[in-house]
């Protein structure tokens, strides 16, 4: 679970803040009227956040077997367009 902390309270904090996260392993969201804005998470835990989310578009990319011209129907006006045919496979989050 997150601390949360207004702005106007972390700017005062900050030094405090950036101590709380890299040694206490802590993630704080910054809130301004109560609805957050940004969180603070350490270097490790965005670099973990970053590969986890490469390695979900490179799923999407793979759950997408093929790509073809979708033609225009019969009396349709021409149209540009394409298709992809999912496969199907996903991960649940």
């Amino acid at each position: 679970m997150a601390h949360e902390i207004p702005v106007t309270q972390a700017r005062a904090e900050f030094a405090e803040l950036i101590n709380r996260v890299v040694y206490g392993n802590e993630r704080v969201v910054v809130t301004r009227h109560g609805k957050p804005l940004v969180a603070l998470v350490s270097a490790a835990d965005l670099e973990f956040l970053e590969s986890t989310e490469e390695a979900v578009d490179e799923q999407a990319v793979r759950s997408v077997s093929s790509v073809r011209e979708v033609p225009s129907a019969p009396g349709e006006r021409p149209r540009f367009g394409i298709a992809a045919h999912y496969t199907g496979e996903h991960r649940d989050s």
